[in-house]
C-alpha cells in the first residue's frame, strides 16, 4: 500500500503544479521537479510542455538523456505546430540523431518552421537547397531563404547571402548588396564576414577602395583566429598598407596563420626567416617553414625550398632533392622553378 502511495503522491504533485510553475522550476533548474511537471502536461497535449520534455531527453536534463525520447516529444509539438520544436526536429533529421538521418524530413520541418518565421530554419533550408540536400538544388530558393533570414539578423544568412550576391548565385551579381550584407555579418563578429568585407574595401569591390578599412577588418577576423585574415594583415604590416609598416607585425600574423595550416604565409613566414626581415635571420627556420608549405602543394615554396637544397642554407646541400622539388614547382606553374630543373637536367 505504501508503494502505491507513493505513486499517487507523485501524480498528485505534479497535477498540483501550474504550467507556469513548472516552467519557473525548469528555469530554476530543479531539474527533477520540472521533467515531472512536463510529462504531465506534454501527456495531456500541451504543445509547450511536448517541446520542453523533448529539450530535457535532448539535454539529459532531470533524465537521462535519450535522443529517440528527444525525437517522439519533438514530434508531438512539431506536429501541433510548434516552430522551434519543428526546427530541433529537422536537426535530429539532419544528424540522423535519434532517429534514421533523413534530408527530406530535415528539409520538410525546415520548411515547416521557416514559413513561421524561424530564422534559424530559414537559413538551414536555405543551406539544403544551396546545396541539393533532401531537396532538388534551387540557388534561387536558397537566396530567398538566406534573404529572410539575414533580414531577421541572422548572421550566418547574412554571410551566405552577401556570397551569393558576390556570385551572383540565385541572384543577379551586385557588389554593393554583398558589401551591404558582408557589413552586417561582420558587425555581428563572423570573421569570415570580417575577412571578405575587408577584402571588398581592399580591392574596391562594391564600395570605395579604402585601406585603413580593410585593415581594420581584417584585423578584427584575425583576433578571432581567422587564418586567412592574418594572412591577409600581415601583408598589409609587411607592405604599410592601411596601417604603419611593421615587419615584427607581419612576422607575427604570419606565424599565426602559419601555425593553422595556411601554406601561403608558410611560404612567406620562411622568407621572413630566411632575409631576417621582422625577426632574427635563420635558415633552418625558414628551411622549416618552406617545408611544411611545400608539402602543401604550394609551388612557389617548392622552389624556395629548392634553391635552399641547392644551396644548403639550413639544410644539407642535395642538388639531387633541389632538382626534384624545382620539377614540383614547374609541375605546379612556378617558371622559376621549370628554368632550374632545365638546367640541372642538363
Amino acid at each position: 500500500m505504501l508503494c502505491f502511495s507513493g505513486v499517487v503522491q507523485a501524480n498528485n504533485s505534479a497535477e498540483s503544479m501550474s504550467f507556469d510553475d513548472v516552467v519557473q522550476a525548469y528555469e530554476d533548474k530543479q531539474y527533477d521537479k520540472a521533467f515531472k511537471g512536463f510529462l504531465y502536461y506534454a501527456e495531456k497535449g500541451d504543445t509547450a510542455a511536448q517541446f520542453y520534455l523533448a529539450l530535457m531527453y535532448d539535454d539529459g536534463q532531470g533524465v537521462t538523456k535519450d535522443d529517440k525520447q528527444a525525437v517522439y516529444w519533438y514530434e508531438k509539438a512539431a506536429e501541433q505546430g510548434d516552430a522551434q520544436a519543428q526546427f530541433n526536429l529537422a536537426v535530429m533529421y539532419r544528424k540522423g540523431q535519434g532517429v534514421t538521418k533523413d534530408d527530406k524530413q530535415a528539409v520538410y520541418w525546415y520548411q515547416k518552421a521557416a514559413e513561421q518565421g524561424n530564422a534559424k530554419a530559414q537559413n538551414n533550408l536555405a543551406f539544403m537547397y544551396g546545396n541539393g540536400l533532401g531537396v532538388t538544388k534551387d540557388d534561387k530558393q536558397a537566396a530567398y531563404w538566406y534573404q529572410k533570414a539575414a533580414e531577421q539578423g541572422n548572421a550566418k544568412a547574412q554571410f551566405s547571402l552577401a556570397v551569393m550576391y558576390r556570385k551572383g548565385q540565385g541572384v543577379a551579381k551586385d557588389d554593393k548588396q554583398a558589401v551591404y550584407w558582408y557589413q552586417k555579418a561582420a558587425e555581428q563578429g563572423n570573421a569570415t564576414a570580417q575577412n571578405n568585407l575587408a577584402f571588398m574595401y581592399g580591392n574596391g569591390l562594391g564600395v570605395a577602395k579604402d585601406d585603413k578599412e580593410a585593415a581594420y577588418w581584417y584585423q578584427e577576423a584575425a583576433k578571432q583566429g581567422d587564418s586567412d585574415a592574418q594572412f591577409n594583415l600581415a601583408i598589409m604590416y609587411k607592405k604599410g598598407q592601411g596601417v604603419t609598416k611593421d615587419v615584427k607585425q607581419a612576422v607575427y600574423w604570419y606565424q599565426k596563420s602559419a601555425e593553422q595550416g595556411n601554406a601561403s604565409a608558410q611560404n612567406n613566414l620562411a622568407s621572413m626567416y630566411e632575409h631576417g626581415e621582422g625577426v632574427k635571420k635563420d635558415a633552418k627556420q625558414a628551411a622549416y617553414w618552406y617545408q611544411k608549405a611545400a608539402e602543401q602543394g604550394d609551388a612557389m615554396a617548392q622552389f624556395n625550398l629548392g634553391v635552399i637544397y641547392f644551396k644548403g642554407q639550413g639544410v644539407k646541400k642535395d642538388t639531387k632533392k633541389a632538382k626534384a622539388l624545382f620539377k614540383q614547382a614547374c609541375d605546379g606553374g612556378d617558371s622559376d622553378g621549370c628554368k632550374n630543373y632545365q638546367i640541372l637536367s642538363k
